[in-house]
């Protein structure tokens, strides 16, 4: 059994990274994590964040080098790769704005500084959502990826002596183009898993590549693994990271299927454990991150360390462990958990403010403060600001309502919401049209409105109205284009509940 803690400030000393999503984390050396650019509300960062976890400290080091136009270090991106050999950080790749990058750099972490690299060879077109693994800590091994244009399925081994990048030359049945997979060095074969393919579908599947070791004499080859198990859905923008006997798979994201235009995002534990070889779910125990991707996981002894991520809305800056049941943080009390906005980044100062949503706030000790806290939800929530709307102004609703009245008309308002509730009550998630899901919402956040009468409540009416309630979930979604697809069956679940009382 694993235990999710939530980290502390008590657990790191020094200045914390800002919150970011398609950033990097490698381990280099034993004790040290460099994490390095990102993106939060379309900024792209180019800061370097190292973690010492020897002396628990993280701190931003003062790197120099001799980049073009006078710049010290790679510009700013996300969505590239990094790779740790020995104490040098290699990275390749990943966008700007619009713009694929196919600049390579390497970072000294021994005198911090940045060189630019001039490889030659095969070399790799612009592309970004590439994955990459480290060959018997000399090589690197890249596939696929996305140049703009199109998904790659082109396989490159860069050798970091010679800096020559080779093109792979592989024969046989070949995995479909993607991006947004993993690619993990397991013994002397390439695992690649999941990713967003051509035309756009999210896949599943697991490759296994050969042929990677000279020495070996085999010729490079593609073999599709389908292990026994409780194998992952299909997704994108996970992270696998190596601890032990097997590999630990968390988060990403998929299509929401019917809802195609939503995606779902997880927060599940698969591991591929290597000695049976096959899949199984890891059974954790505590409260779990909120789900996302494009986050990082780090190994760290026998803990695990997960930081930032995107889950279609906010952009994390949370850190959480993951830990075996018998280490000692593992009991640790939970702390109040932040309202998710709190993990969004709204301001781009530098500090230690940025671990803020994981401390208790004392700034603001006003009952509405204090309630938000207590029921773990937004402010807004409890916010005059959202605008509730009469049924009889609801033209959509009313519309909508029509439809389902056999004669094609309503003799008052009352008989139109009456049918049209009715409709709700009696459907299951995957039978609601998308045109319904915006005067499901508003009739969603009307009928909470009436049951609370929030304009001449107490505090502590509202408390005692809205603990424990799952059904109030979304009463500040100001927008039906908020929803995710996962969100759909427990709107419709607390619309019901709403409905029956």
């Amino acid at each position: 059994m694993h235990c999710w803690v939530r980290a502390s400030s008590s657990d790191f000393a020094g200045t914390l990274p800002q919150p970011r999503s398609g950033h990097t984390a490698v381990n280099v050396g034993k004790s040290m994590i460099i994490v390095f650019g990102g993106l939060v509300e379309k900024r792209f960062l180019s800061d370097i964040v190292v973690y010492d976890s020897e002396n628990k400290l993280w701190f931003q080091p003062e790197c120099t080098g001799n980049g073009p136009d006078g710049q010290v270090g790679p510009s700013p991106r996300a969505f590239h790769i990094a790779i740790a050999i020995d104490c040098h950080m290699f990275v390749f790749g990943g966008r700007s704005g619009n713009k694929r990058l196919g600049d390579f750099w390497v970072l000294d972490t021994d005198i911090w500084q940045w060189s630019e690299l001039t490889s030659f060879g095969d070399l790799p077109s612009p592309r970004d959502f590439a994955a990459a693994s480290a060959i018997e800590n000399r090589k690197i091994v890249m596939y696929g990826g996305w140049d703009g244009k199109k998904w790659l399925s082109d396989v490159y081994i860069l050798d970091t002596m010679s800096l020559e990048w080779m093109e792979l030359s592989v024969t046989g049945s070949l995995p479909p183009p993607r991006c947004g997979h993993t690619a993990t060095m397991v013994e002397k074969r390439l695992l690649v898993f999941g990713g967003r393919g051509g035309g756009g579908p999210i896949m599943g599947d697991l490759w296994a590549l050969k042929g990677l070791f000279a020495e070996e004499n085999e010729s490079p080859g593609w073999t599709q693994l389908k292990l026994p198990g409780q194998a992952p859905s299909s997704r994108c923008g996970h992270t696998i990271t190596s601890g032990g006997h097997y590999l630990l798979l968390f988060g990403g994201h998929g299509t929401g299927g019917w809802l195609s235009r939503y995606d779902i995002y997880y927060n599940d534990c698969i591991v591929l454990d290597r000695v049976s070889v096959q899949w199984k779910r890891l059974p954790t125990c505590n409260e779990p991150p909120l789900a996302r991707a494009y986050h990082s996981m780090t190994c760290i002894g026998s803990r695990y360390l997960l930081f930032g991520g995107f889950d279609g809305k906010s952009t994390f800056g949370d850190m959480w462990w993951l830990v075996t049941e018998d280490d000692p943080i593992a009991k640790r009390p939970p702390t109040e958990s932040p309202p998710k906005a709190l993990l969004e980044e709204k301001d781009s100062s530098v500090g230690s403010d940025r671990f803020q949503p994981l401390k208790e706030s004392r700034e603001d000790d006003s009952p509405i403060s204090e309630l938000q806290k207590r029921l773990e939800i937004s402010v807004s929530v409890l916010s005059p600001q959202l605008q509730i709307i009469d049924e009889s102004e609801d033209t959509e609703f009313l519309n909508l309502a029509s439809g389902f009245i056999k004669d094609r008309a309503y003799s008052n308002v009352e008989q139109a919401a009456q049918v049209l509730r009715d409709h709700w009550r009696n459907s299951l998630p995957k039978s609601l049209a998308l045109k319904e899901l915006s005067p499901l919402l508003r009739d969603y956040q009307r009928l909470i409105t009436r049951h609370l009468a929030i304009g001449g409540s107490t505090v502590r009416s509202i408390e005692s109205a809205l603990a424990g309630k799952v059904a109030y979930k979304f009463y500040h979604t100001k927008s039906a284009s908020q929803l995710r697809f996962d969100d759909i069956p427990q709107l419709l679940a607390g619309y019901k509940d709403l409905l029956s009382g």
